[in-house]
């Protein structure tokens, strides 16, 4: 294994002394404060170039350096004129420091330092702002990422930043974290997977409130906060005032609507038993290491093997489907998508459970590119559910692939273990008119895929529209992409300009339109014109933000007018203060003003066996991908390891000393395509019951088939009730293969069943 980590010409890291983050939340929006404070304790003069991460769809809106008593803040510039003025001062004997998004993905950012001093201490800060994305249990989550992890590039392509990552030994430095949390809505608890002081509420209403990490934290994963308030749930609007000239962007007030649809009940009762369902597997290298650090972490391709094996019990009979594994190259388990029956599903089963993460590269391209060629099944739409780690170099390439063929393929996409790409993992489900879960630490991956399984069972929202009516005297300007897409009871955001004096009303409306099953659906938000307060531009900037990638995607796809469009993004990004493809933060300290002779040393900040870093905690890049044993550059540079074989039984394919916590995936991997169960051992071991047993109960006139699957029945209810998400569809396919047997006593097989398992469980709650 190659140590590729640069270090001083002491073998010792560069020290980056300490991180502070400060993280300001409002509601549904946070702005990320945070500082990095480092020394150069070399003898000559020191250029350093970080790579960190930050949430796809944050707007990073301030960058300034402290060195000594005097600060300095990053101007924004068109990012060829800010690079030409980096190179000018640093050749000149001056300190500067240089700030730009990388080229590949939108959510990875390069921070060169400039010849600081030999002895010189500095503190560089950087602000984003970002929302908060809604979770099931209508929690908001906040994500301070730890993790880069490296960027697989095609072989020929030029990598840039994001591949360009390294690895040491050691953490050197500390990590300082607070929130400062206010809401409309009382405050109800913050949660954490790491460590937390106790919450502090700020006044009696517990509208404010602030928490910090524990002192000890050890920033080796992903720092995840969960805020819940009361009535989060429900559609709210801001407006926040301009500041500049009426008539511009940060001029005009603009207002950031959050719907939540509420589809008709009798629409979303109904599940679609048609579809071609294919499954993409991310299958190279990364996928060998483990979902955390902690004690029992399985790895991440055997959680998303699990998950598969999920999804193909809970598909529903009359669908097709097919599986297809890729790393640097891709296979699919059939030429193409077979109907779902019993045979197909044993086959697939058969062949997941062998499935290793032995593939290479993550060269996700090619079977999309495969897979899109293909022709669809007539009224069986296909949706597509991609599984990876994310970790590849052409985010932007394959974004672009996922919008072209969005008219006829859904994507739902699943982001594995910590430094899954925010740019590739929300883009590609934006792009493909679906939606995105990221699955980090001890999450169970299970019922995040079953909730978009359900979204893909249901019908599609179809011709979404707005219409805006406001006050005589105002226009509205849309500054985000139109919706294409709509889930029950998930947030969507509308940002939007409103332009113009109202000298009447002080409250505007908006209704969402559109088609659901047939049917025309509306909802209607109003919202008052009054300007919010405190909210420091940070509604301005998100929405300068949504607008500035509009434009840049135009920006990549169009012929004649591409200067016409790059001179409107620079300006606006200059105008708002946040940054873009096309625009640099640059910031000069006039120094000794002796020119540099010679190169400058270039170091790396180390990072920890998994490539360790935060937003605030950036790595050097420049170091080549090292080779695995297969001859493809490996997806860890440093940590790579051959995956664990894992010893496989019957089901799911878990390993075996997982088998007892396991009860419900072995009742699952039991389960026939039909929805049915044979009584067996097997099943009767989950009862924690003998066959003998079972069996001896069998009420009068029962078929075993039946007996078994009521049996099932009631054990999901009886004691998983709170997995219901999981196993929703296997109890659906379940119920229907019962009633489809036209049993004359149920009613005695429930009261029955209930005595032998030891439950409680009504017919009714069954569904019989």
């Amino acid at each position: 294994m190659v140590n590729c980590g640069l270090l001083t010409v002491k073998n010792e890291p560069v020290p980056l002394k300490s991180i502070e983050v400060v993280l300001q939340v409002q509601g549904h929006v946070a702005t990320v404060s945070s500082t990095l404070q480092y020394t150069n304790e070399e003898n000559s003069p020191l250029e350093a170039m970080f790579v960190f991460p930050i949430p796809a769809e944050a707007a990073l809106c301030r960058f300034s350096v402290k060195i000594a008593d005097q600060e300095i803040v990053g101007k924004l510039q068109e990012k060829d004129k800010a690079k030409e003025e980096y190179d000018d001062a640093i050749t000149s004997g001056d300190q500067a420091i240089l700030l730009e998004e990388s080229q590949e993905s939108e959510d990875v950012f390069k921070l060169s330092v400039g010849s600081l001093p030999a002895g010189q201490s500095a503190a560089v800060t950087f602000v984003y702002i970002t929302e908060l994305s809604v979770q099931a249990d209508h929690s908001l989550r906040f994500c301070l990422p730890a993790v880069l992890n490296p960027r697989y590039s095609p072989p020929g392509t030029d990598s840039g930043v994001v591949s360009e990552i390294t690895s040491s030994a050691n953490i050197p430095y500390s990590l300082s974290f607070t929130a400062n949390v206010s809401s409309p809505n009382p405050i109800v608890k913050v949660e954490s997977k790491c460590a937390l002081e106790p919450l502090v509420f700020l006044n009696a209403d517990h509208t404010m409130a602030k928490v910090s990490l524990c002192a000890d934290h050890k920033f080796d994963r992903d720092v995840e906060l969960y805020l819940y308030y009361k009535n989060a749930h429900q559609p709210t609007a801001i407006v926040e005032a301009g500041v500049s000239k009426p008539g511009t962007l940060m001029g005009d007030p603009v207002v950031m609507l959050s719907l939540y649809p509420e589809f008709p009940e009798a629409i979303m009762s109904t599940m679609s038993s048609c579809g071609e369902f294919v499954f993409v597997m991310d299958r190279s290298g990364s996928m060998g290491c483990a979902m955390h650090n902690g004690p029992g972490a399985q790895l991440r391709f055997e959680s998303a093997r699990d998950t598969l094996l999920l999804l193909l019990k809970s598909l529903p009979m009359g669908c097709y489907f097919n599986i297809y594994g890729f790393g640097s190259n891709y296979k699919s388990f059939f030429p193409k998508s077979v109907k779902y029956t019993q045979k197909t599903m044993d086959k697939a089963v058969k062949r997941v459970n062998e499935i290793e993460a032995n593939m290479g590269g993550t060269k996700i391209l090619g079977p999309l590119k495969h897979i899109y060629k293909k022709q669809c099944i007539p009224n069986h739409p296909r949706q597509l559910f991609i599984f990876t780690d994310g970790e590849v170099g052409n985010t932007k390439e394959v974004l672009s692939l996922v919008k072209d063929n969005a008219t006829s393929h859904r994507c739902f996409t699943f982001g594995i273990g910590e430094g899954a790409s925010t740019a590739l993992i929300t883009g590609m489900a934006r792009n493909g008119c679906g939606h995105a879960q990221f699955i980090t630490g001890s999450d169970r991956m299970q019922p995040k895929v079953m909730q978009s399984l359900r979204y893909a069972l249901h019908p599609a929202v179809d011709d979404i529209s707005e219409v805006w009516t406001v006050p005589a005297g105002m226009s509205t300007i849309r500054l985000s992409q139109p919706l294409n897409v709509l889930f029950q009871g998930q947030r969507a955001l509308i940002y939007a300009q409103l332009n113009g004096e109202s000298q009447s009303s002080s409250e505007g409306t908006v209704t969402v339109k559109y088609h659901l099953a047939g049917q025309e659906v509306s909802n209607t938000l109003s919202f008052s014109l009054k300007p919010a307060e405190n909210t420091g531009l940070s509604i301005h900037r998100l929405a300068a933000r949504s607008l500035i990638r509009s434009l840049e995607q135009e920006w990549q796809t169009e012929i004649g007018n591409r200067e016409a469009l790059k001179a409107r993004v620079v300006e606006l990004s200059v105008e708002s203060g946040v940054t873009s493809l096309h625009t640099a933060f640059i910031a000069v300290h006039k120094g000794s003003g002796e020119a540099v002779k010679g190169p400058l040393l270039q170091r790396r900040v180390p990072t920890p066996g998994r490539m360790y870093l935060s937003a605030a905690m950036p790595v050097l890049c420049g170091a080549s991908a090292p080779k695995a044993s297969g001859g493809q550059p490996s997806l860890l540079l440093g940590c790579f390891r051959k995956p664990k074989k894992s010893k496989v039984r019957g089901g799911l394919g878990m390993p075996k000393k997982r088998e007892s916590k396991d009860h419900l995936l072995q009742l699952i991997s039991l389960q026939k395509a039909s929805g049915c169960w044979d009584m067996d051992s097997a099943l009767a071991q989950v009862f924690g019951r003998t066959e003998e047993e079972v069996v001896e109960h069998t009420p009068v006139q029962v078929e075993k088939r039946v007996w078994a699957t009521v049996l099932a029945l009631i054990w999901l209810h009886g004691f998983k009730m709170n997995d219901q998400v999981e196993w929703q569809f296997v109890a659906i396919k379940a119920t229907a293969w019962i009633h489809d047997q036209k049993v004359a006593n149920l009613s005695e097989c429930v009261r029955v069943g209930n005595a032998l398992l030891g439950c409680q469980v009504k017919e009714e709650a069954l569904g019989l």
